[in-house]
């Protein structure tokens, strides 16, 4: 068992006789990367995505397991439904949140990146877009594009008839569509980017990072208001150009950077003195760069030195 799955089964469970809770246990455990998996998709926060998990354990050591007929689709609702209560809180603290809001960085393993739908799904670009729909958009989203749910099903998880769920699927889809990017995701052209912006921190050449950003490149940094970063999203080649320069010439000679798998897809993890100062992804369309994420929030860097197992 996970040092994870120790944490969302702690001492606090209802005490149940040995038959019940082994065959609880043994079920939770069977399904819980994929219930992280829906939690994390639907929240962006590894942290509030093992909160609800506890919460759904806590449900299901009360359940009478025989009469669960399909203990995934029991507990993918259960998690689901909790993850949409939180949601809506988070959204409120999100409001007040310090600058810019990213997802928290997973290290993800290799079979992550080979799971295209999956890939997507949990890339930083999506979770931003998937933040733009209301709570039960993003859950029926997510439960039908990544994994895969019927609308009979969904309709149960969200309280709403299937007509209903339907249209919503059907509007959030479309929404998303409208930001997602153009053309599938390259992990080549971003393995290419990224190689330019080591490159860039180890020797301070700058230029082949710089020819790579696209006229509308955004640049956003999440510091949380706990350590330095922009403020305010940074739009457009100059700019972005004049922060990348500003930034890494102050850097230059004190940072390494490590490449890595994160939610997916190529990143790399910046450390200064051996800390970890941060994490940078990035979104690539017809080989420019066109969005960089950098996740420098302390509190969200936690998850950097062990992979986090993702399921559909």
């Amino acid at each position: 068992m996970s040092e994870h799955s120790d944490r969302t089964m702690g001492g606090d469970e209802p005490q149940l006789e040995g038959g019940r809770a082994d065959q609880a246990t043994e079920s939770f455990i069977a399904h819980r990367n994929l219930l992280f998996t829906v939690a994390y998709e639907m929240l962006g926060s590894a942290a509030d995505a093992e909160d609800v998990l506890q919460e759904t354990w806590m449900r299901w050591v009360k359940v009478d397991q025989d009469a669960v007929q399909d203990p995934r689709a029991y507990l993918v609702r259960v998690t689901t439904r909790q993850a949409l209560m939180r949601l809506r809180s988070l959204r409120r603290r999100k409001e007040s949140y310090v600058g810019p809001w990213l997802p928290e960085p997973l290290l993800t393993a290799p079979d992550v990146a080979e799971d295209v739908e999956l890939a997507e799904g949990v890339s930083m670009a999506m979770l931003l877009v998937m933040e733009t729909l209301n709570p039960t958009e993003r859950a029926v989203f997510v439960l039908r594009e990544v994994f895969g749910l019927d609308y009979d099903e969904i309709a149960e998880t969200v309280d709403k008839n299937t007509v209903t769920v339907r249209q919503i699927a059907h509007r959030a889809r479309n929404h998303v569509a409208a930001r997602r990017p153009r053309a599938a995701v390259s992990q080549a052209q971003n393995r290419a980017a990224l190689l330019a912006f080591q490159r860039a921190v180890e020797t301070g050449d700058l230029q082949s990072l710089l020819d790579q950003l696209a006229p509308d490149v955004v640049f956003l940094s999440d510091g949380g208001g706990v350590v330095q970063a922009a403020l305010e999203p940074i739009v457009g080649a100059d700019p972005v150009a004049a922060l990348l320069t500003a930034g890494l010439g102050r850097i230059a000679g004190t940072a390494s950077v490590e490449s890595a798998q994160i939610n997916g897809h190529p990143a790399l993890i910046m450390r200064i003195g051996g800390q970890v100062e941060g994490v940078l992804a990035v979104r690539t369309e017809g080989g420019l760069i066109t969005g960089l994420y950098f996740v420098r929030n302390p509190e969200k860097l936690s998850r950097l030195e062990q992979e986090t197992a993702l399921r559909r």
